[in-house]
């Protein structure tokens, strides 16, 4: 394992900063929008890299996809009922009048990519991962952004209930890493094409009966997606619902067994988790397991990650019937949740500062620079003709490792002294073989 958050060459910030309310800007972000600013995409570097690491040792390799996919893709494969597609989506008409939509999720474009390329003809099963942006036109919440960033894997070809323990120990492993131990794994199955056609019917019958005392999102989701209904966040919807049929308890005889199957993997390997029989997810592609994972300090949108079986999808999209499994996870969140566990974040930081004193010293300070660079070593110097003592505020501001102040005494020398910022400490060092002192 990697430890991305311990390393001597970062500088430590705080998570975010935060701009003067009062400034009077003429442009300014899109509302949902927002800046990564340089204090904070240190930490969003390390932990793409983890996301990076982890999708390796699980054998996921990285596919990038477009961020705008011809809108019909994004209706069939979602749901034309789902909030996504009714309510959320980026669509336009391009100067040819194709309907475009900025991709809201990333499953669909991938899909997409491995039936046009044939993937599924190279490897039995396939394993994608993917780190980008999305876009949703939600209201804007913490960690809930217009324009967010997901990662996300789908295992194409098996459907073998350990793949989706797999999907689901991937993220869990992200976070472990990251030093997130506390997540809740919540479980459920949605059943296939087989057994929730019976249930649906079983479920509409009962809701029926307290259709007038349901919000108006319910009512209109009955008679088009009943499921979701057991999906509301309203407090009296949910209070209305508790006694209704679950289709965990109507599983066919294909369905039960692999629900069964995907419990005894995740006791076995001693992962705790807790079944959610009124969690559907907000996408209609999903079939048998569905889970999501969530962590306390996100409040009432607590989903780190979700994810789940999708077995119909692709022959859905004009592909044969093929199996699959995938999950997807915020970025936002993730971020939100390191802060609030007070997590140290790093930033990079120069190993070497060099402090020029006159015109030749910088001159010489630029030219060492540019050759330390090419040899891998991250050296900053001064641009603004600033004293001694600026330089040297600057370089503590920098977290530089170390500093060599230059001036014409070393130049003629051909020596100086390398400044250790940590210790204080001080030792001759060769301006010709600096990158050998500080290797």
């Amino acid at each position: 394992m990697i430890d991305i958050l311990s390393s001597s060459t970062f500088r430590r910030f705080p998570l975010s900063l935060t701009s003067d309310p009062g400034t009077r800007l003429k442009y300014r972000s899109i509302k949902g929008t927002k800046d990564l600013l340089p204090a904070e995409t240190g930490l969003w570097h390390h932990v793409e890299a983890d996301v990076r690491y982890m999708m390796s040792v699980f054998n996921y390799r990285e596919i990038r996809t477009p961020v705008f996919e011809a809108t019909s893709l994004f209706a069939r494969s979602i749901g034309e009922l789902t909030d996504i597609v009714t309510k959320e989506m980026y669509t336009f008409n391009d100067r040819g009048d194709e309907s475009l939509t900025l991709r809201p999720e990333g499953t669909a474009s991938v899909l997409r990519a491995y039936l046009q390329n044939n993937l599924g003809e190279q490897a039995p099963l396939t394993k994608l991962y993917y780190l980008g942006p999305m876009f949703r036109q939600e209201r804007p919440q913490a960690g809930r952004l217009r324009q967010f960033y997901q990662f996300g894997a789908e295992a194409i070809g098996s459907s073998s209930p350990l793949l989706d323990v797999e999907m689901m120990i991937l993220p869990l492993e992200v976070y472990r890493n990251l030093g997130i131990n506390d997540t809740k794994l919540a479980l459920n199955s949605v059943g296939c094409e087989k057994c929730r056609p019976r249930y649906k019917k079983l479920l509409i019958a009962e809701l029926k009966k307290i259709q007038k005392s349901l919000s108006p999102d319910s009512q209109a989701r009955l008679s088009q997606n009943p499921l979701r209904v057991l999906d509301s966040k309203d407090e009296r919807d949910r209070k209305l619902t508790a006694d209704v049929p679950l289709i965990k308890d109507h599983l066919c005889e294909e369905c039960r067994p692999h629900f069964e199957e995907v419990q005894s993997a995740l006791n076995a390997l001693n992962i705790s988790f807790h079944i959610d029989g009124r969690m559907v997810r907000g996408l209609d592609y999903y079939t048998k397991t569905a889970f999501e994972i969530t962590h306390q300090s996100l409040g009432s949108q607590d989903a780190l990650a979700g994810g789940g079986r999708y077995d119909l999808l692709i022959q859905e999209l004009g592909g044969k019937a093929t199996p699959a499994v995938g999950f997807a996870a915020g970025m936002e969140r993730l971020m939100i949740v390191l802060e609030k566990n007070k997590r140290e974040i790093a930033s990079p930081s120069p190993k070497l500062y060099l402090a020029a004193l006159d015109e030749p010293s910088r001159s010489w300070a630029f030219r060492t620079a540019v050759d330390l660079r090419k040899k891998g070593i991250a050296v900053e110097t001064d641009y603004l003709d600033r004293s001694l003592k600026a330089q040297m505020r600057d370089a503590n501001r920098l977290a530089a490792e170390y500093v060599v102040v230059i001036g014409s005494e070393e130049l003629k020398s051909g020596s100086g002294k390398l400044k250790n910022m940590r210790s204080g400490t001080e030792r001759p060092v060769s301006l010709s073989d600096l990158a050998g002192a500080l290797g």
